[in-house]
C-alpha cells in the first residue's frame, strides 16, 4: 500500500529531537511523504518554518502539537491538529513545563548516579542546550562512556542486546518512564483541559500511541472518550498489529479519526524511519477523514 501520510514527528524543539525543521520537511520530501505534521512536545515553535518550506516542497502541511497530560494517575500524550498555534496559551504551555523540567533534570542526575554511576552536569550539558536532561541524553551519555562498557545494567542496550533496537528510547522507558527508578514527577494538565485547549483553539485532539500509554489497561480508553476525542492514533510504531488493530476497531466504534504517525525522532529512534506506522488501512481513507474534519 501506498504510504504518504505521516502526522507525528519531532525537531530539535522537542528536548528529544534531532533535526530542524526544515530538515525535518526535507526529509519527508525524500520519503515521499505529501501529508506531515511536526508535533513537538508541549512546543509549536517549529510550526512556522515548518510550514513555509513544506509549501514550496508541494506538501500539506497540518499545524500540531503534542501535549503532556494526565488522566487519573495515567501519563498520556494527546496531539492537537489545526490548532491556532499563535495564540499566548501554547506559550505558556511551554513555559510551565519547561521550568518544571529543569528543576527535575537535575532530580534525574541525583537518581541516575544512584544506580552506581558518576555523572556530572558538564556530561549532560554536552547533549543539552538549555539545561533539560531527557532519559534518552542520560542513555546515551552513559552509553559513549568508556569507564562502563561492561557495565552489568548497560548490557541490554548495546548492539545485540535486548533493547538495543532503540537503546536511547528504550533506556527511557525502562528507567524514567512513570513508575521507573529515576521517574521524576511533573505537574502537566488534566486530559481534561488539554482537550479543551486543543478545542478552544480550533483543533481536533488525537490521543497518541496508546498502547504505550495504556499498556495493560486498554478499557480506560472507553472512559477517556466521554472527555471529547476527536481522534485515535492506532497506526503507531509502537503498536504490536492486535493493539493496532484494537484501536482502530475503537475508532470505528465511536466513529473518530483514526490517524497515523511514525514518532520520528532521528537518533533518539534509530529503528525509526518516516512514514512507518504500521497503518494496515490505505492512507487514502486516512487523507479523506483529514479533508472531513477540515484538517487539509
Amino acid at each position: 500500500m501506498e504510504k504518504f501520510i505521516d502526522l507525528h514527528m519531532h525537531s530539535l524543539y522537542s528536548d528529544d529531537g534531532e533535526f530542524t525543521p526544515t530538515q525535518l520537511v526535507e526529509k519527508c520530501y525524500d520519503a515521499g511523504i505529501r501529508i506531515m505534521a511536526i508535533a513537538d512536545h508541549n512546543s509549536v515553535k517549529a510550526i512556522d518554518e515548518a510550514k513555509s518550506v513544506a509549501k514550496e516542497k508541494g506538501i500539506l502541511y497540518i499545524p500540531a502539537v503534542e501535549i503532556d497530560c494526565t488522566y487519573e494517575g495515567i501519563n498520556l500524550h494527546v496531539l492537537g491538529y489545526g490548532i491556532d498555534y499563535h495564540d499566548e496559551d501554547f506559550v505558556k504551555l511551554e513555559d510551565n513545563v519547561l521550568n518544571q523540567e529543569l528543576a527535575c533534570s537535575l532530580k534525574k542526575l541525583e537518581l541516575t548516579n544512584a544506580l552506581g554511576f558518576q555523572l556530572t552536569k558538564e556530561d549532560l550539558d554536552a547533549l543539552s542546550d538549555n539545561g533539560v536532561y531527557t532519559g534518552e541524553m542520560f542513555g546515551e551519555v552513559l552509553l559513549g562512556k568508556e569507564e562502563y562498557k561492561d557495565h552489568e545494567l548497560l548490557k541490554p542496550y548495546r548492539e545485540g542486546g535486548s533493547r538495543s533496537d532503540n537503546p536511547f528510547v528504550n533506556f527511557y522507558w525502562d528507567f524514567y518512564a512513570q513508575g521507573k527508578p529515576c521517574y521524576t514527577e511533573i505537574k502537566y494538565p488534566s486530559l481534561k483541559e488539554t482537550i479543551e485547549l486543543i478545542h478552544k483553539h480550533g483543533g481536533k485532539a488525537v490521543l497518541a500511541h496508546p498502547g504505550n500509554n495504556l499498556k495493560g489497561q486498554f478499557e480506560v480508553f472507553d472512559d477517556m472518550m466521554k472527555l471529547g476525542y476527536d481522534g485515535v492514533e492506532c497506526f503507531s510504531n509502537y503498536h504490536s498489529p492486535e493493539t493496532v488493530e484494537y484501536f482502530y476497531q475503537k475508532g470505528q466504534e465511536y466513529n473518530i479519526m483514526t490517524t497515523c504517525g511514525s514518532d520520528y525522532h532521528g537518533k533518539t529512534k534509530p529503528a525509526i524511519e518516516l512514514g512507518e506506522c504500521r497503518c494496515i488501512i490505505d492512507e487514502h481513507i486516512i487523507e479523506e477523514q483529514l479533508k472531513s474534519n477540515h484538517l487539509i
